[in-house]
């Protein structure tokens, strides 16, 4: 198998297992990445969101409007500019994306130990390898 046919292979298995990950998810995907995103960096402009999630500012004022709605997010006026909103994470939001990935952690331990010691001792070695790719 050339490098090339490695690479394709990869990123199949990895969408497919992402895939099969997030079948368990009670948020939509576009709504977890928002949260997860605000969840790692803080507050961020509707602007800043769509710009790291390459989606329209359109699609994003929908998607925090919608999370505003749900009560996952906060928005207010950006003290250096205030016709931008900034978006912050709420208490609420903070903790269905933990629950989130609890749900998807434990789904895939399940999954992790129906495999034999030998596969699951790859396995245990597959974030470390990962972390070093620098596509």
């Amino acid at each position: 198998m050339s490098d090339l046919d490695l690479a394709e292979d990869l990123r199949a298995a990895m969408g497919e297992f992402v895939r099969r990950a997030r079948r368990h998810d009670t948020v939509r995907p576009g709504q977890a990445a928002v949260l997860g995103h605000l969840d790692r960096t803080g507050p961020l402009s509707i602007a800043e969101l769509a710009r790291v999630e390459q989606v329209k500012h359109q699609s994003m004022t929908r998607t925090v409007n919608l999370l505003v709605d749900q009560g996952l997010v906060t928005t207010a006026p950006d003290e250096k500019d205030r016709r931008q909103q900034v978006v912050t994470i709420a208490d609420t939001g903070r903790h269905l994306l933990a629950e989130e990935r609890h749900r998807r952690s434990s789904a895939i331990s399940r999954a992790i130990a129906g495999l034999d010691a030998q596969e699951q001792e790859i396995v245990r070695r597959i974030p470390d390898i990962l972390r070093k790719l620098e596509p």
